[in-house]
């Protein structure tokens, strides 16, 4: 009940131990309910657990003129009423947005937790309070739900974390180095808005009301006024359903992230600043969650955040890396590439992770056929691979691994295949049965059909017998040179790297 509501908050902050003996608080204060009620409790609380009054700081967003300035006006009120230290910023949100291309909801939590990260720094306190409840949890998880987040976006917010963890996302990076550990805590998490505003009437806080927040142009304001009201008709206790699913998922994500921690160093082959890979083999054992979690930590990483990455691009990742088709690509927003490379996968900036191309796939660099020896190797000049051939005899065991053969490996009918061997470029005119057609194509043609890109056409090795293309290498055998139950003897063609 709301008579109880400052212990009620007290033995939240104990139990998940957001406040401890020592810490300096700054809360974040707009001046409507949540903010004040906050403060309210925080000040009555500062004083049982022998901590030092918190500081009051309050970002004017110039969003509704001339009402910020009169919501920051009344939070100055009161922070020289209560005593309390006050710090006040302003800054025109809606240009940002514009610059940045953000919405104004998003740009506005970003200045809001920078300013109050420089608030912190000034008055070196290692606690940040802020007033979410229990109805923001419940929006927040249902909104993060219909954007088609995952298990990260479905705990919703956190009751604490770092600043460090958010600092990415904010428009001019915070060095968090020769600071204290600034935490993020959210005392009113489990506390619900009427319990809130009961508190506020009990204790006659009047706070400011944002005329925007029931402006349903907005899109957490939709959920709050329209859906959230429709689906209590069908689960009249829908908004302590999503709470309670927060904190289900929340425990489910810290047990997978343990996880990755433990797994984490086995599979990175080699990072920069703006690239990470995976050692191919060992990422692909892992179980589909930690593949997921992997690729988003990686993704967190190297981009800063998560924003616009959702539960089917992780998905549509791992499907493709899956097949495991040498040299596929998916582009993820802003600018992105995942690149499943012959031993490794790498995640990173679209610039970086292409330049790749050139040492992990097999290339011709030279315009110069190269003569093939079955059995055999010939190296690939100007380059760290090689094409090694040996001879089988078809068994039934083998069968399996002829239908799971990797991109750049082939397995041909021996009987099929006459002199002279020779891996050569595309040469104009050039054609061949690609396996599965049925039907004669120009390797041009195809190539363009595959996407491969123009400036790797000319460098892809095509194996050649006499006259007759075997197999664009990488991409596709012909058809006329595929195992049938008839063969007797094949040849395994193999690419390696040194």
């Amino acid at each position: 009940m709301a008579f109880d509501l400052s212990a009620q908050v007290e033995a939240y902050c104990r139990k998940n131990v957001l406040l401890t003996p020592g810490d300096k608080i700054v809360v974040g204060v707009s001046g409507g309910p949540d903010s004040l009620c906050l403060l309210h409790v925080l000040k009555q609380l500062c004083r049982i657990l022998h901590l030092a009054p918190p500081t009051v700081a309050h970002l004017n967003h110039q969003l509704r003129y001339p009402d910020s300035d009169h919501e920051a006006q009344f939070v100055q009120a009161i922070a020289a009423q209560w005593q309390l230290p006050f710090f006040v910023a302003a800054l025109p949100v809606t240009d940002l947005a514009e610059q940045r291309k953000l919405s104004i909801e998003e740009t506005a939590r970003q200045v809001r937790y920078a300013f109050l990260a420089e608030v912190a720094q000034k008055v070196q306190a290692n606690r940040i309070a802020v007033g979410h409840n229990a109805d923001d949890q419940a929006e927040t998880v249902l909104m993060h739900f219909l954007r088609g987040s995952g298990l990260t976006g479905l705990r919703g917010m956190l009751p604490k974390i770092a600043m460090a963890e958010l600092s990415h996302d904010l428009p001019e990076p915070v060095d968090f180095a020769a600071s204290p550990a600034i935490i993020l805590i959210r005392p009113l998490l489990d506390t619900p808005r009427r319990d809130i505003e009961a508190y506020c009437q009990m204790h006659n806080l009047k706070p400011r009301y944002d005329a925007s927040n029931q402006d349903t142009a907005y899109f957490r304001n939709r959920l709050r006024y329209e859906l959230l009201p429709y689906l209590q008709q069908y689960n009249p206790n829908i908004r302590q359903l999503l709470c309670r699913t927060a904190k289900s998922v929340a425990s489910d994500v810290a047990l997978i992230e343990h996880q990755v921690d433990q797994t984490w160093p086995s599979i990175i082959s080699d990072r920069t600043k703006n690239r990470i890979d995976f050692q191919r083999a060992v990422w692909l054992e892992l179980p589909v969650a930690l593949k997921r979690a992997t690729l988003r930590r990686a993704i967190q990483q190297i981009r800063g955040n998560l924003l616009n990455i959702s539960f089917e691009h992780i998905d549509n990742v791992i499907e493709i890396l899956e097949k495991g088709r040498t040299g596929a690509e998916i582009m993820l927003p802003t600018g992105l590439l995942v690149r499943l490379d012959y031993q490794t996968i790498a995640i990173g900036f679209e610039q970086e992770v292409t330049a790749l191309r050139k040492v992990e796939e097999p290339q011709l660099l030279v315009n110069q056929p190269l003569a093939i020896q079955v059995p055999g190797t010939v190296h690939l000049p100007s380059t760290d691979w090689h094409l090694h051939s040996e001879m089988l005899s078809l068994k039934p065991s083998l069968w399996q691994r002829i239908k799971q053969a990797s991109r750049w490996e082939a397995f041909v009918d021996a009987a099929k295949v006459a002199e002279p061997l020779m891996l050569r470029s595309r040469q104009p005119g050039d054609r061949f049965y690609p396996l599965g057609s049925g039907h004669r194509k120009k390797v041009k043609n195809f190539m363009i059909d595959t996407k491969i890109p123009e400036a790797d056409r000319s460098r892809i090795p095509l194996l050649t017998s006499g006259e007759t293309i075997v197999w664009l290498c990488g991409y596709r055998l012909d058809e006329r040179f595929k195992v049938t139950a008839e063969t007797e003897r094949m040849i395994h063609f193999t690419f390696y790297p040194y």
